[in-house]
């Protein structure tokens, strides 16, 4: 019994991790809003009944979407944020995680960019608490550091809303130059291009931190 159990329960993952492929798919041509389950359980192969056995509609497809795109983050945020001997050092291993992120996860860093501001509530919402989760982790670190002295609970995390609003920017510039390269393979000449640009965008933010204390 327990195996037969244990098939269908396999069956039903391999169903679900299948509409979130095929959706993620479909949503590299359009946006969430104008999605139709139909669509979704017919690049599956599945009766459209069958979506109901896994997502209550085509915006919780969407949360779960949002949660695989950014849930599985936190921890390398955190890795990226973590003290480090210089600000540039902290700016330059974030670059590059971002970087790395976009080369491995093009659609999920485009779902969200185009989502962020979409038409579906419950997928803005999710993506919105996300990133506040993304910036309360920053604001610890950064509350480690020496130069945290004197600032308070509301700077800090602007500040580090600030510096997770950028990564989202950084993403966007990596993921644009993919999208333009031939094949989607970005030029090292282009990758450092945008590199350069990402690290000076990062390096005004943190100019700026050095010197909120001065007035």
């Amino acid at each position: 019994m327990s195996h037969t159990l244990g098939i269908r329960q396999a069956q039903k993952q391999k169903t679900r991790r299948a509409l979130l492929d095929a959706a993620l798919g479909l949503l590299e041509e359009q946006s969430l809003s104008s999605l139709g389950l139909r669509e979704v359980t017919r690049a599956v192969g599945v009766a459209p009944t069958a979506f109901y056995r896994h997502f209550r509609s085509t915006a919780d497809l969407g949360v779960a979407l949002v949660e695989e795109a950014l849930g599985s983050l936190h921890p390398m945020i955190r890795t990226t944020v973590t003290a480090a001997d210089s600000s540039d050092e902290r700016i330059t291993r974030a670059v590059e995680l971002i970087a790395r992120h976009v080369h491995a996860y093009p659609a999920h860093v485009r779902f969200i960019a185009r989502e962020r501001h979409g038409g579906v509530q419950p997928v803005r919402e999710a993506i919105r608490g996300q990133l506040a989760r993304f910036a309360e982790e920053v604001k610890a670190e950064l509350a480690k550091d020496a130069e945290a002295e004197g600032w308070s609970d509301d700077d800090l995390l602007m500040l580090s809303h600030l510096y997770v609003d950028q990564m989202l920017v950084t993403a966007s510039l990596f993921l644009e130059a993919q999208e333009a390269a031939a094949g989607g393979e970005v030029s090292a000449e282009e990758r450092e291009r945008v590199t350069r640009l990402a690290t000076r965008q990062m390096r005004l933010i943190s100019i700026g931190r050095h010197h909120w204390l001065d007035h």
